[in-house]
C-alpha cells in the first residue's frame, strides 16, 4: 500500500534526523575521543596540565597570578601580564576589559579607571618592581593618563580660556597650557564642553617597560610574556633565588617559543612552566 505523500516525507525527515545524530551525535566524538587518546596527543586532550609534586598545578595553556595574599607580586617569581578575566586568569571568565584606544579620560565620580590611566599606574608599578623607569608617553608622573580637557573661545577653536586635568583631583601635572592655568578635577562636574587633550610629556619613545607588561591580552588566559619581559624580570628573579643572572637566563630561554609555524606571531615565554622550573632547580626555602 502506497503511503500519503505526508508520511512519506515525515518518516524521510525523521530518517534523516536519525542518520545525522548517529554520525554526528555518536560516531564523530567517540571518533574525536580515540584520536584525543593517541600516543603524543592524550596530553593535549586532557588539558595539558602541569604537574609538581605529585599534584596539577595548572595549564601550559592558561596563565596564572604570582601575587601574595595581598596582591602584591611575588619577588622570587617572573610575574605575569594583567588580565581582565575575572579576579584574574578565570577561565570561566575569558574575555577582556573592551577598553581601547580612545579610553582615556578616568570617571572620578564613580571611580572608573581609563585604558590609559590603568597601563600608566601599572607602567609604575612594574618599574618599582624591576628597578627601573616605569614612565610612559601621555602619563603623569603619579601613574594617570596625562589628559587636559580644554575650554576654547570659540568651541573648538580660538585660544584657550579653561584648562581642566580631568584625570586629577590633586595637583595638576602642568601648571599652565598655553598660558592658561590648569584646574584640577572636581568629581561630577562636566567637561565635555572642553576639547579633549591628552599631552605625551617628556618620557622616552620606547618606554623601559615593554607593553604587555601593562595591557592585557584578548582571552585574558594567556600565559606568555615576551621575551622583553622576562629580561627586565631577570635580576630581580636571580637575587630572590640566590642564582646567577646567566642560569635564570637559560631557564628563559628553555621555555621560550619561536613564531607559531615559524612566520605567526612572535617569540614567547611561557610563564607558568618558566616558575615551575625555577622552583625545581632554585628552591627558595
Amino acid at each position: 500500500m502506497r503511503l500519503p505523500n505526508w508520511l512519506s516525507q515525515h518518516l524521510a525527515a525523521f530518517r534523516a534526523v536519525l542518520v545525522f545524530t548517529v554520525l554526528l551525535g555518536i560516531a564523530y566524538p567517540l571518533l574525536l575521543v580515540g584520536i584525543g587518546l593517541l600516543p603524543g596527543l592524550h596530553h593535549r586532550a586532557t588539558g595539558s596540565l602541569l604537574s609538581s609534586g605529585g599534584r596539577d598545578v595548572g595549564s601550559s595553556l592558561i596563565g596564572q597570578s604570582f601575587l601574595d595574599a595581598d596582591g602584591e607580586p611575588i619577588p622570587r617569581y617572573f610575574q605575569s601580564r594583567p588580565s581582565a578575566a575575572g579576579d584574574g586568569y578565570d577561565p570561566t571568565a575569558s574575555g577582556a576589559s573592551n577598553l581601547g584606544p580612545e579610553s582615556v579620560e578616568d570617571e572620578l565620580a564613580d571611580g572608573s579607571e581609563s585604558l590609559l590611566t590603568q597601563v600608566c599606574a601599572r607602567s609604575l608599578a612594574v618599574g618599582r618592581l624591576e628597578g627601573v623607569s616605569g614612565a610612559r608617553p601621555f602619563c603623569t608622573a603619579d601613574g594617570v593618563g596625562a589628559v587636559l580637557r580644554v575650554f576654547r573661545r570659540d568651541g573648538l577653536t580660538g585660544p584657550a580660556t579653561r584648562v581642566v586635568s580631568v584625570n586629577q583631583t590633586g595637583t595638576p601635572f602642568l601648571a599652565t597650557f598655553e598660558g592658561v592655568r590648569v584646574e584640577s578635577a572636581v568629581p561630577g562636574e562636566d567637561y565635555s564642553g572642553g576639547v579633549l587633550t591628552p599631552v605625551r610629556g617628556a618620557a622616552p619613545a620606547v618606554p623601559a617597560v615593554p607593553a604587555d607588561a601593562v595591557t592585557a591580552s584578548g582571552s585574558g588566559l594567556d600565559p606568555h610574556i615576551s621575551p622583553a619581559y622576562a629580561a627586565l624580570q631577570v635580576p630581580r628573579v636571580a637575587r630572590e633565588r640566590g642564582a646567577s643572572e646567566a642560569a635564570i637566563r637559560g631557564l628563559v630561554a628553555d621555555n621560550t617559543a619561536g613564531r607559531s609555524v615559524g612566520f605567526m606571531g612572535a617569540s614567547r615565554v611561557n610563564v607558568v612552566r618558566l616558575n615551575l622550573d625555577l622552583d625545581q632547580r632554585f628552591p627558595v626555602g
